[in-house]
This record gives C-alpha cells, structure tokens and sequence, in this order.
C-alpha cells in the first residue's frame, strides 16, 4: 500500500474532522437571484452570454472574496454525505477500523434525516438553487444525486448485511421510477430525465439511474427494475459515438458536441457496473471502446486529467478525483488502470493538496490574461468528498491487487 497515498488520505480526512461536513460549493454563489437572472438570459441571448461568462470568470478567479462579499453560506451537501459514507466504509474494508465505520454510519444517518419530502420514495436534492434550461429550485431531487446517494446505502448494506439498508435502497428506486420523468422512445429504449421537473436526456444521469435500478433489481429480483435499466442502457449505447465516446446530452434535445473528464468517467463506470451484472459481451465490447478513447484522450503524459480531449484547463479537482476512481474500479478488468490512477493520484496531491490537508479547487487559465493560476478554495462536494472517495477507492484496488 502507497505510503504516500495513505498520509494524504489521513490528512484530508483530519482536515474534515476538524471543518466539518458544511462548506462552499461552486454552484452556490450561483443561486443568487441576480446571477440566476443572467444565466436566464444568457441561456438566449447572446449579450447575456458574455455578461454571463464575465461573471462566471469573476467567480473562478475570486471564489472566496465573490462569497464573503456577497454573503454566501456554508452548506451540507446531501451528494457529499453518499460520497463521505461510501468512502469511510472504504477505508473501514481496507484496515478494519470501527470509527471508519461508525463516521459512514453518521453521514447515512444524516442522509435519512435530510430526504427531500413529497416524493415516492427517499431522494435528495442540491442546497441550493439552480438555473439550467429550466430554475430547479432548492431541495429538488435529482436522479444523480439520488443514485450516488443510494450508492453508499447499497454498499453498507453489502458490508454489514443489515435489512434496513436494503429497505431505503428499495424506497430510493420507488423515487426514481415513479417521480423521474421517463420518455419512451420505443419498447427497448427508455431515458430518465435529470429530475422531476426536467425532460432531458443525459447520458450519465440516465446510466446512474439504470446502474442503481439493476443492482437493486437484482439483489430482490424485481425484473421491472431490470427491464428498466436495461432500456435505459439501450438508450444511451444507441448514442455511443464512433470513437467510442459519449456526449453529454442525447437526443432528441439539441446536442452540444461537449465531452469532458468527469461525466465521461461517470458513464463508464455506470456501464462497467451493469456489465459486471449482465456479463453481456456486446456491452462489453462498447464498453472497451469508451475506455480506451478515455485513457487516450483524457490524459497530459499519461499523469495530468485533461478537461477535454483537445483542452487541458481548467485541471479540475473533479476531474483529478474521477480519473481515480474510475481507473481503479476497472483496473479488475483493465489492470494497467491501476499504474495510470497512480500516477494521478501522486500528482494531485503533489500539485493540489494544501498542507493542511484539503485539496484545491482547479489550475486554471484565467480568460483575461491567460495567466495560469490555482483556485485554492476548498470546495467541500467538489473537491473533499469526491477526493477522499477517489483515494479510498485507489488505497481499496492497490490493497486488492497487492494480496
């Protein structure tokens, strides 16, 4: 076990302790009605864009002064508490530590106290309010939110094969099948839409839903889940470009030929997770495609996570996290994953973790000046959360793959 990855996880983790679970968000300060109002904008007509955009660099290149000066609160982020659970249970695996244990306990605990409420079944939302297309309001579940927080009831539930845990996994797919809008396109292609209140089409929201409906599916033999899953798989593999990649939005909404480090890395491990339930080979054929478009594509020197194929800024904490990730989940399948998330892992800490333990935010080019610069504010579900998820996981496959 990496010596060197294990003091860095440690030391966020203390950072955690002593910070605690609240903190900013890079789409908090968004929630501002003024800034809601010229993303409204900006979403048609071009004017509003470049305010938009304007704004927008402002925030990136002053995150902790834009908050202070306009009175921007610390937040619990329902998405952090599933990534904090999943991660602690992550390190009480790999050493056995009961506090490990009873710290995922805790943020489960909170998770059950903190549901969004008038909905079929448990769910969570963001803390704050957000435009997209549509203004989602605060508390609105969201199917993504939803199944990462219903990840870390469903790994618990695997440890400690407690009843109840399996209980909140089911009342979680009564959410998603019954309040997600679901648009049929045929008999064997369904897509679930980002939350209640939006008719999109998004490929990795869509495949964590069918990844969290198949595992549950399978696990109480509810071929109704299954189906779905499967359906809503079909539909996003119909989608899978020739080089193997996806974009963010499917049709029929209006594709923006966008494909980025995280939300790639999201889709995959969707679908490596219902492979390792289906061993389907044609799925796993597809599924090969995508990763070795990612591993070509995604990566400065086979070490740096790019944002995009052709563009290495903003190196984001996100992307660095979910380069971790998804390279040591599927280095069961893909072993030379292992070597790449490595090497991902000591640079982020080498060029992205604070002596006291948090990592920043992103190196970024600034618009004005293309200046390179680090965002050093601690973004506490952008960056801790997803980073002590990504080193627990790396620490779980390296222990894994040494025994």
């Amino acid at each position: 076990m990496s010596t060197e990855i294990w003091d860095a996880t440690n030391k966020l983790d203390s950072w955690i302790e002593r910070n605690g679970w609240a903190g900013y968000d890079p789409y908090d300060i968004k929630e501002l009605p003024t800034v809601i109002k010229i993303t409204e904008l900006g979403n048609r007509n071009l004017f509003f864009t470049l305010v938009r955009e304007c704004v927008f660099e402002i925030f990136y290149s002053f995150p902790t002064i834009s908050r202070e000066i306009l009175g921007v609160k610390r937040s619990i982020n329902p998405k952090g508490m599933g990534l904090l659970a999943k991660a602690y249970l992550n390190l009480y695996q790999i050493i056995k530590d009961e506090k490990y244990l009873n710290k995922s306990k805790e943020c489960l605990k909170w998770l059950e106290l903190n549901c969004s409420q008038g909905y079929a079944g448990k769910c969570w939302g963001y803390p704050f309010n957000w435009q997209s297309k549509e203004f989602i309001p605060k508390g609105t579940p969201s199917g993504v939110v939803t199944s990462i927080v219903g990840e870390s009831f469903w790994s618990f539930y695997n440890v400690t094969k407690r009843k109840e845990y399996l209980e909140d996994c089911k009342s979680i797919c009564k959410f998603l099948m019954n309040n997600l809008n679901l648009h049929k396109i045929d008999n064997t292609h369904i897509c679930f839409s980002y939350t209640p209140i939006t008719h999109d089409h998004i490929h990795n929201a869509n495949l964590l839903v069918a990844e969290f409906l198949m595992k549950i599916g399978t696990e109480t033999n509810n071929q109704e889940y299954i189906d779905c899953a499967l359906k809503a798989m079909n539909y996003s593999l119909s989608y899978q470009n020739q080089d193997g990649s996806f974009y963010y939005i499917g049709p029929p909404d209006i594709v923006k030929h966008w494909i980025d480090h995280y939300h790639t890395g999201f889709v995959i491990r969707s679908l490596y997770s219902i492979f390792k339930i289906t061993r389907d080979k044609d799925l796993l054929i597809k599924l090969k495609k995508c990763y070795e478009h990612y591993v070509t594509n995604f990566f400065k020197n086979n070490v740096i996570p790019k944002f995009q194929p052709n563009r290495i800024y903003p190196i984001d904490i996100h992307s660095c996290s979910e380069a971790i990730i998804c390279l040591s989940e599927l280095s069961e399948k893909f072993s030379e994953g292992r070597e790449l998330a490595k090497n991902v892992a000591n640079w982020t800490i080498d060029n992205m973790q604070d002596k006291e333990g948090h990592f920043y935010h992103a190196k970024r080019k600034s618009r004005f000046t293309q200046q390179i610069f680090t965002a050093k504010i601690p973004y506490m579900r952008w960056g801790q959360a997803w980073m002590l998820l990504a080193l627990s996981t790396l620490l779980n496959s390296l222990n894994c793959g040494e025994s």
